[in-house]
């Protein structure tokens, strides 16, 4: 009954009601071909206390802090979450709160999200900023289909050095559409190769990431001038947010469209889950952006109000009018990341941002003397590639029995890189835990 509320009584009410004299013959319109009878290969049922321990039993083969020293970035990122966010974004009023389509019932959620747009725009450096989404690869999926109805035109670019897995997520949008997403190479320098855009025409938008998947800073101005100069869109992203406390603002840098993942912004890692995408564009493109935004007025006696404004999406209007027909706003998340953009304020962002940079050059230089030198020159920010000695795998499985992952084995994303590591450490990675890598590589 926990989990299985109705009971046959309550089915038997139901078909009734329905006129159907069994469930099967609910679902007697679906062709015999369309139907699966073959019994569910599941194990015996067990009791809730054999559950939890087989559960502890999964949670114990993963490697998770603090049991394990985590060099890992990669798109998702251990900072530190303020206490007294967790407090306050656990209060009921926002943990329960849903999307406000009653305004004059939902001001509280309504403001939360302005501040959200608010806060976000001026990290991003853009005019206009959604209410949130999915995550950051269903942000940058989004913002390229943008330049697609800006321009009208059916081809985009995307770096190499955009996110693997954001990669596919828009190859999986794009693929049922017809649109063409065409891969630029990276330099020996670890950034994107912006001369590969001069032989593509008929270019919607270009998407680079900054700082990319192996860490380095990217030129955005430049990347943004190649995109204009070809028509196109430029599209900045990140999957670390917390490098545009030390970083300028892609959209002081050109960018036409900033989308990125939010995860930095206090929410924990959570195996993966939930993000925060982010996505804000120039005033010019508020009219194609996805999702809802929340607009500040006042109502007919003059009192400030907040509302929903501009909305594009199929539940508000005509399905072949919408931008988007599959995407939402991840509320609590945004709710969360405004909190701690408030909580560390300006200065305390920047403090935070350049503890970041100042761990991952301690480690950089510690593992250059251990022998594994940085892969490329350009400076990156929390996370870096290394490039590791013949025989470094069993390194680096004797470091996992010794309970530190060192970083992320880059051959199965780019076989060419095959001996090459994607580190991190951010303000949660302490000198002691980074001295002890160090030691163990050399021993």
């Amino acid at each position: 009954m926990r989990y299985l509320p109705h009971t046959q009584e309550d089915i038997d009410a139901m078909l009734q009601v329905v006129g159907a004299d069994s469930l099967d013959a609910l679902f007697a319109t679906i062709p015999e071909s369309c139907c699966c009878r073959l019994a569910m290969d599941l194990p015996e049922p067990l009791n809730e206390w054999q559950l939890n321990d087989h559960m502890d039993r999964l949670a114990a083969q993963m490697a998770t802090a603090p049991q394990y020293k985590v060099f890992l970035g990669a798109g998702s990122y251990d900072h530190f979450i303020p206490a007294s966010l967790t407090y306050v974004r656990n209060r009921s009023e926002f943990v329960t709160s849903y999307t406000p389509y009653q305004p004059e019932i939902s001001q509280g959620t309504l403001q939360a999200i302005y501040e959200y747009q608010t806060l976000a725009s001026r990290l991003m450096g853009i005019d206009v900023t959604t209410a949130s989404h999915y995550d950051g690869a269903t942000a940058l999926a989004e913002a390229l289909l943008m330049t697609v109805r800006k321009t009208g035109r059916k081809r985009v670019a995307v770096s190499s050095l955009v996110h693997p897995h954001y990669r596919r997520v828009v190859k999986t949008y794009f693929d049922p559409t017809g649109y063409e997403v065409v891969e630029l190479p990276y330099t020996k320098d670890g950034v994107t190769d912006l001369s590969a855009v001069d032989g593509l025409d008929d270019l919607a938008g270009v998407a680079i990431q900054s700082p990319n998947f192996f860490g380095c800073i990217e030129d955005l101005a430049a990347a943004a001038e190649t995109a204009h100069n070809k028509g196109a869109l430029f599209v900045a992203a990140f999957t670390e947010a917390l490098a545009y406390g030390l970083l300028k603002s892609p959209g002081s840098l050109g960018a036409d469209i900033v989308c990125g993942e939010g995860q930095s912004l206090g929410l924990a890692r959570s195996f993966g889950g939930p993000g925060l995408g982010m996505l804000g564009s120039s005033k010019a493109l508020v009219r194609s952006l996805p999702g809802r935004l929340v607009g500040k007025t006042t109502d007919l006696s003059g009192r400030p109000g907040f509302v929903l404004t501009l909305a594009t999406r199929e539940q508000h209007i005509r399905r072949e009018k919408a931008t988007s027909n599959i995407c939402t706003n991840a509320s609590l998340c945004a709710l969360t990341a405004v909190m701690f953009m408030a909580s560390v304020g300006g200065t305390g962002f920047r403090n935070l941002a350049q503890l970041n940079c100042d761990k991952a050059e301690y480690l950089k230089a510690g593992l250059a003397r251990a022998g594994l030198d940085p892969a490329f020159d350009t400076p990156t920010f929390n996370e870096f590639v290394v490039r590791a000695p013949a025989g470094f795998d069993a390194v680096y499985q004797r470091l996992l029995e010794k309970k530190i992952v060192a970083g992320l084995p880059l051959a199965p994303y780019y076989p060419e890189l095959s001996d090459r590591y994607l580190l991190c450490a951010t303000e949660t990675a302490s000198r002691d835990d980074m001295d002890t890598l160090v030691q163990e590589v050399t021993s």
